[in-house]
């Protein structure tokens, strides 16, 4: 294969152009038509190289783009910075007419902005129209993101951070209210950020839960994102029994939405839980939330459909058709 010709797009560039409005755009309709028209996708592969070291292999169709193609990642658990990983890879586009690779982009950059955005489609989706006070557990690059994304689908009127380290988190809050203009608040009590949210985003490296159901007021909505594989969970089972349960793609949740997989195992839940995923929502054929009382739950495994859309558009953007 002649790759002379084939547009890398690099960090900097996958940050430059793919803003946070149009990247939601183009993943709604990702999962919209992932839900909705795509052929069965193919689920993802994880290979073992190591202690702490996995390959990642994710290859997908996504339609109403003439497009298909892979991320390919290493996650490689990261000594400088212990329980975290560094994740290098490429997004591979390809055209659906010729067979030819379109682009290629990094894949780092295109899933931090990506992530966020699927979130705040849930977000749009699922939380109540007069939610405007988001709390963030986390204080890492995706709790960033979120911040981002979030605000693009619901007027934020304060931003509450939830982490581990004091120090790491009041410096978080102070970077984050600089470059958003947001009110950012630290709070050192878990429980209390929840307590004084309309909307939850868990971001963080947790194997044991750092938010648990008790603590959720009617009326939330959760975004659980942080877990990606079944083992660590960042939630407890109760708040998985007393919400309604949302998926990205209710075949890898099954396999790998690890609270969803906890409470199924003690009995809790059957798999019927997963109501809808969340392109059904976005068509109309299964109801979001149903009451302004209502516990919603999406949560994000993450889809290369949702990679191929960011990284398609960058290419478009970058080609002067967008």
């Amino acid at each position: 294969m002649n790759t002379t010709n084939v547009p890398l797009y690099g960090p900097d560039e996958v940050f430059a152009l793919l803003d946070y409005e149009h990247c939601i755009v183009a993943v709604r309709e990702a999962m919209k038509s992932f839900s909705g028209e795509a052929p069965q996708q193919p689920l993802r592969a994880i290979v073992p190289i190591g202690p702490a070291k996995l390959f990642g292999v994710m290859p997908g169709v996504l339609p109403g783009r003439e497009a298909f193609g892979a991320k390919l990642v290493s996650v490689f658990g990261d000594p400088s910075r212990p329980g975290r990983s560094a994740h290098e890879g490429v997004v591979v586009v390809f055209d659906q007419e010729t067979g030819r690779v379109k682009c290629m982009a990094d894949a780092h950059a295109i899933t931090s902005v990506r992530t966020a955005a699927a979130s705040a489609v849930a977000t749009d989706a699922l939380a109540r129209s007069d939610a405007t006070r988001l709390a963030i557990f986390g204080c890492g690059e995706q709790a960033r993101s979120h911040v981002r994304a979030i605000s693009c689908v619901r007027k934020l009127q304060h931003v509450l951070v939830w982490g581990r380290s004091t120090d790491v988190t009041a410096a978080f809050v102070s970077r984050l209210q600089a470059e958003t203009g947001l009110q950012v608040s630290a709070v050192a009590d878990a429980r209390e950020a929840a307590d004084a949210a309309d909307i939850i985003c868990t971001v963080t490296t947790a194997s044991t839960p750092v938010l648990l159901g008790k603590w959720v007021r009617p009326g939330t909505h959760v975004n659980a994102v942080g877990s990606s594989h079944a083992g660590p969970v960042e939630v407890d089972s109760e708040l998985v029994v007393v919400s309604r349960y949302v998926a990205d793609s209710r075949s890898s949740a099954l396999v790998a939405a690890a609270e969803f997989l906890n409470a199924k195992a003690a009995g809790l839940i059957g798999d019927e839980h997963i109501v809808a995923e969340i392109g059904e929502v976005l068509l109309g054929r299964v109801p979001g939330r149903t009451s302004n009382d209502q516990i919603t739950f999406y949560k994000s495994l993450g889809h290369i459909v949702q990679d191929l859309a960011a990284a398609d558009y960058v290419h478009a953007r970058a080609s002067g058709r967008q």
